[in-house]
């Protein structure tokens, strides 16, 4: 069985719309996927659709927080998509990444680098405006050559255009998850934020940590597991995906063995 449990559609800020995100996972044999779109539900009924019991679909969404200063994002799994508080929140959310986007162009032409919001609005097409679009506008107007290099040189957390999206603390993240009925794991952890706050982010709800994904060496994924051991915590994975520029959905799986524990709560 592949499993990959952290995927976006172009709903939030990934290539794909929803429907074309199941063909690719099918295409890429994956068993069992979550699509986890920032800060939005609203793609999963269109998934769910297309999937037709070809694979099973994991209704989730990664919820933006910041915490000194930092990005923290947290996945909830198994949320009710339609939940008041989701909706509220999305619509909110919306808001406040266009007014992101607008201050990361601006710190990009403190660098030298002009970019119109029109240009990344024309990347992003009908989704929501996030740092892959800025990234494909970049390369479109010839200042880097791939995504990754926008990514690397200007957008990555810390970056500098990089500007963090500021919609709620974590522990409002992880409250919002439960009152939508969803278990609350930290996607992606920074070690320097894991190893001092991990204890508190449990006192205030956490239910898991993200693991496994394509870019951890072996000892990253080892002081993961050994941090959820630790407080008794779930595991889990996924490709984080946005695009080909990722690579082909389905490079990257997680194991079965490794996720068990919240696929039983999943009822999978």
């Amino acid at each position: 069985m592949r499993i990959d449990l952290h995927i976006h559609s172009s709903v939030s800020d990934g290539a794909l719309s929803p429907t074309d995100v199941v063909e690719a996972a099918v295409a890429g044999r994956l068993d069992i996927i979550a699509l986890a779109d920032h800060d939005a539900t609203a793609g999963i009924a269109e998934a769910r659709r297309a999937a037709k019991g070809r694979l099973e679909v994991v209704p989730a969404i990664e919820v933006s927080s910041t915490h000194g200063g930092i990005e923290i994002h947290i996945l909830g799994y198994l949320v009710d998509p339609d939940h008041p508080g989701l909706v509220r929140y999305a619509a909110q959310a919306l808001e406040r990444r266009d007014e992101r986007m607008q201050g990361m162009i601006r710190r990009l032409e403190d660098l030298g680098i002009r970019i119109s919001y029109e240009d990344v609005a024309a990347a992003a097409g009908t989704g929501m405006i996030g740092r892959p679009h800025l990234a494909r506008a970049l390369v479109e107007a010839g200042h880097v050559r791939t995504v990754q290099e926008a990514f690397d040189r200007y957008l990555a957390d810390g970056g500098p255009a990089f500007l963090p999206t500021e919609l709620l603390t974590p522990r409002e993240a992880i409250e919002l998850i439960h009152e939508a009925g969803g278990i609350a794991v930290w996607a992606h952890p920074p070690f320097e934020v894991l190893e001092k706050e991990l204890g508190h982010f449990v006192d205030w709800g956490l239910e898991g940590i993200e693991c496994y994904r394509p870019m951890n060496t072996a000892s990253q994924t080892r002081r993961l597991e050994a941090a959820a051991r630790a407080y008794g915590l779930l595991t889990t994975g996924g490709s984080d995906w946005h695009g080909d520029w990722n690579g082909p959905l389905g490079s990257f799986a997680v194991d079965r063995h490794r996720v068990a524990a919240l696929l039983e709560l999943v009822g999978i």
